[in-house]
């Protein structure tokens, strides 16, 4: 089959485009043929080497945003060659206390299908397993159905889950324009929140108007802090949604309110930071940290994108040939929502 593989870490240019091995289906497999897989940025530390994991095996297939048609059903009665699905990205033991309680995302054996271990969906075809396979949203094509499963995953564990957003709160969601931010500003009108939104061009701004944005903020020329502030009688927001990291991280924290909670899921500008812990307890914060979600999480926000109340913003469609130059565009910071693979 053809496949998007790279044999060595490095910048997009590793990406090669070429014939590999068909996917091996295990006993608790089945095999989708891919029509989509979204890019996370994941994909971009897993191909840069930083993902503070084990060295992974080469040839790596990246990929954990699937959406294809069963092509295999390996005797699973539930699917049928031909269906239409999405795949859950995320791999638990499914045997310790955090999988049997539904909290998947904290086993200690979790995986992402096309992470650091498993190949996933920059290919013709997919072995994924049988437990993740999820019927794909009827309104959705397969570009749109591929944007949605891991950043909306990640989006809801993060505001709903872990930051417990209530009705009528302030949010901010830094670097809105994003795939997670996107669905974070979503999620956040879903639950009748004010929210600001930055992004850094006046296109990206716009855009995030028209997903619902209150007040959108340019954090490249702005204090995006001191403007939250402002605009909140001096208050601030009580809940800051994160990923960038280091370079929006001190604004982020300033941007709080007495009592507020931080979330944040990644750093993608950078890990090291320096924090006066003193501002944690002397303003009562709370700093939260969020991976992925469970699968359960899952089926139940696609109720909402079933019913038309949440959406993916598909922002870019590549060939699977191009997906150096799909990886080129997220690092340069030119996409607006996701970015996608058509196979």
């Amino acid at each position: 089959m053809k496949a998007s593989v790279f044999y060595k870490h490095g910048p997009p240019e590793v990406l090669e485009y070429t014939d590999v091995d068909d996917p091996v289906v295990s006993n608790n497999e089945v095999l989708v043929k891919v029509k989509a897989c979204s890019i996370n940025h994941l994909d971009l530390w897993i191909r840069h080497g930083r993902t503070g994991y084990s060295e992974i095996p080469f040839p790596h297939i990246l990929g954990c945003d699937i959406s294809g048609i069963i092509e295999d059903s390996n005797g699973f009665t539930d699917f049928n060659e031909g269906d239409e699905v999405i795949v859950s990205p995320g791999i638990g033991c499914g045997k310790c206390k955090y999988c049997s309680q539904g909290n998947d995302n904290f086993c200690k054996q979790y995986s992402i299908i096309g992470g650091w271990d498993r190949k996933g969906g920059y290919a013709e075809f997919a072995s994924v397993p049988s437990q993740n396979i999820i019927p794909k949203p009827k309104n959705l094509s397969f570009e749109e159905s591929a944007s949605l499963p891991l950043t909306f995953l990640t989006a809801w564990n993060m505001l709903v889950k872990r930051a417990q957003i209530k009705t009528g709160e302030n949010v901010l969601i830094v670097g809105g324009s994003s795939g997670v931010g996107s669905a974070a500003i979503q999620i956040a009108k879903l639950f009748n929140c004010y929210v600001f939104a930055t992004a850094g061009t006046e296109d990206k701004l716009n855009k995030m108007k028209n997903l619902g944005a209150d007040f959108v903020i340019n954090h490249t020329s702005n204090d995006f802090g001191e403007i939250v502030r402002e605009n909140t009688n001096r208050n601030g927001a009580d809940i800051v949604f994160e990923h960038v990291g280091s370079a929006t991280w001190s604004k982020s924290i300033d941007s709080l309110t007495h009592g507020g909670r931080l979330i944040t899921c990644g750093t993608t500008t950078g890990s090291e930071t320096d924090f006066d812990i003193r501002l944690l307890y002397r303003r009562q914060l709370s700093l939260m940290g969020s991976f992925m979600g469970s699968k359960g999480d899952l089926l139940h926000l696609l109720k909402f994108i079933d019913s038309g109340k949440l959406k993916p913003v598909l922002g870019n469609t590549f060939p699977l040939s191009e997906a150096s130059k799909a990886h080129e565009l997220i690092e340069n910071r030119q996409h607006f929502g996701k970015v996608v693979l058509k196979v």
